[in-house]
């Protein structure tokens, strides 16, 4: 077995993730893989975007390559690039490389932070074509029926200089995600939170709280994510209003206002 082979053996998930439907979601991500077409995922931190990628990773039975997105990615950074070892110049696959090799899934979190010129070489995968050049070696990838793409990215963060251009957001088939319902979300929290239903509910009911707060200046609300995060801390024994402070309020802002606002939350719920 390669290194290489085994670098992907280790992105094999094989046991079935906890993700809770909320929609068609599933069963249009499976269309567009069939198809070959690649996704575009839509929502706020922490709603279940990349849980939903470890879903379909483990549904396919293919590899999950995932790449985390930063002003700093470089187009070499993603396909790959010559090392000097032992005084020779020795190529190595890049994740979209090794992704697209092996006919695994390569998502890509957060593009849209990465620099524009880096996210044009997705461009040729994403269509029909679905292509690879790798310049620097004279080679072209053809990608095969079980390499998929996709991408995601907060809307929330929108701005003129981070955004996906025309060119590159309707090259993919694209689902909106969001926070659950609360029903939905209260079943999550119980689940992956390790707490009673009642405490879950309390918990969400908290988040639906802070998540008032955007008009007053608070970036985003307390996500799916961090209510876990609550419910780990206190089966570990932490205090609920110092674990809800950690977890959740600390997590979203250094406002001392909204600081106090979201702790005044937390102490009339718990």
């Amino acid at each position: 077995m390669t290194a290489d082979q085994l670098r992907l053996d280790e992105r094999r998930i094989l046991e079935e993730p906890y993700y809770l439907r909320t929609g068609q979601e599933v069963e249009v991500a499976e269309a567009a893989y069939r198809q070959g077409m690649p996704l575009l995922l839509k929502g706020p931190t922490g709603c279940g975007k990349t849980r939903f990628m470890q879903y379909l990773a483990w549904r396919f039975k293919r590899p999950l390559v995932t790449v985390s997105c930063h002003d700093d990615l470089s187009t070499s950074d993603l396909v790959g690039r010559y090392l000097i070892r032992a005084g020779e110049a020795v190529w190595t696959d890049g994740p979209l490389t090794l992704a697209v090799r092996a006919g695994a899934i390569c998502y890509l979190d957060e593009v849209v932070e990465a620099r524009k010129d880096t996210t044009v070489v997705i461009h040729p995968l994403a269509d029909d074509r679905r292509e690879l050049p790798i310049e620097k070696r004279g080679e072209l990838l053809t990608a095969p029926s079980d390499f998929m793409l996709a991408v995601s990215y907060n809307p929330g963060y929108q701005s003129v200089l981070k955004d996906l251009k025309p060119s590159t957001r309707q090259r993919f088939v694209s689902l909106s995600f969001n926070y659950p319902e609360s029903e939905r979300e209260t079943e999550i929290v119980k689940r992956e939170g390790g707490v009673d239903v009642d405490f879950a509910r309390s918990l969400v009911k908290f988040a639906t709280m802070t998540r008032s707060l955007k008009d007053s200046g608070l970036a985003e609300g307390a996500s799916t994510r961090l209510l876990i995060q609550v419910g780990k801390l206190t089966q570990q024994g932490v205090d609920t209003h110092i674990a809800c402070r950690a977890a959740v309020t600390e997590s979203l802002t250094d406002d001392p206002e909204l600081l106090a606002a979201i702790d005044e939350m937390a102490g009339s719920l718990f």
